[in-house]
């Protein structure tokens, strides 16, 4: 069976992300927010909410942590699918994976420098033996 869970920030953070109050410089706004591009998500609603650095956070970097997963086998596929929009060329978006027995995040994913101002998808498949978060 599928344990799919979707995830839109409609209402607040999905199940999946740690609580925003922990991760400055993410914001939950949608295209009405004033705020400049993007002025609707990546199906076109303008008062659908996304998550979106805010404008401080230029030059530094920002986090947003999963909970924890179980381990991946042969029936327990991970994929997760995300909808994402650069606007700015020196922004990179990374992807990374922290296994529970190890301090280190590795990077599995990553764009940077397409200044494209347009919604993209990405699918990435995790593979992990142990408990890990994303």
């Amino acid at each position: 069976g599928s344990s799919c869970e979707k995830c839109d920030f409609e209402t607040d953070l999905c199940k999946a992300l740690h609580e925003l109050n922990l991760q400055p410089g993410w914001i939950r706004r949608n295209g009405r927010s004033g705020m400049g591009p993007p002025y609707s998500d990546h199906s076109g609603n303008n008062s659908a909410y996304f998550l979106s650095l805010s404008s401080e956070m230029r030059s530094s970097s920002a986090t947003l942590r999963t909970n924890v997963f179980l381990p991946t086998d042969k029936e327990h596929v991970c994929q997760i699918t995300f909808h994402y929009w650069i606007s700015q060329m020196s922004g990179t978006l990374m992807v990374g994976l922290q296994k529970h027995s190890e301090g280190t995040i590795t990077n599995i994913w990553q764009v940077s420098g397409e200044l494209q101002n347009q919604w993209k998808a990405s699918t990435i498949t995790i593979n992990s033996t142990e408990k890990y978060e994303v």
